[in-house]
């Protein structure tokens, strides 16, 4: 079994698999509503594919348990997905980049603060939700439409989350 390293969620080091969706200083900002309301503009390319639709839904992650042990991974071929912690808890996102084929030496694990959102760019591998302390809600974003945009595959080798510290990397994860 593979052990993977544990990083904090970073726009730049999860490019290579799409967005970090979040209210940053980077992002550009408009003031609407008659000057109520800050806009953090355009923060994600939602994708929804060759005749796709985007659909907005609300998923329930129950949380796991750590250490936890890495034995599939899926990815969207046809489309992006985009998830949004609505729990404000910490959780965890098992990443490897678009292929045919996925194996445990290529999983990145981030750790998403609560503020932070991701959107898997199209045939990104990714992990089901790594919810941490309680069930967690997040605001899903993905499509619907023709073709089989769900790919599984299971790892010839497994890995495994190891459990986190109080302090990950230099970001703080309140450890229950």
């Amino acid at each position: 079994m593979i052990e993977l390293k544990v990083s904090p969620l970073t726009a730049a080091a999860f490019a290579p698999y799409g967005e970090v969706i979040e209210a940053s200083p980077a992002a550009e900002r408009r003031i609407i509503n008659g000057g109520n309301t800050e806009r953090f503009h355009d923060l994600a390319n939602v994708d929804a594919g060759r005749n796709g639709q985007a659909i907005v839904s609300i998923f329930r992650g129950q949380p796991r348990e750590l250490p936890f042990a890495i034995t599939m991974m899926e990815k969207h071929p046809l489309a992006s997905q985009a998830f949004m912690p609505l729990s404000g808890q910490p959780y965890l996102v098992a990443v490897a980049t678009p292929g045919d084929t996925v194996s445990a030496e290529a999983i990145r694990i981030f750790l998403a603060q609560p503020d932070q959102g991701v959107n898997y760019a199209a045939g990104t591998w990714h992990h089901p939700l790594l919810a941490l302390n309680d069930v967690c809600d997040f605001l899903v974003i993905d499509r619907a439409g023709e073709g089989d945009n769900c790919i599984e595959q299971t790892l010839a080798v497994p890995a495994t989350i190891p459990a986190l510290t109080a302090n990950v990397a230099g970001v703080t994860w309140d450890v229950e």
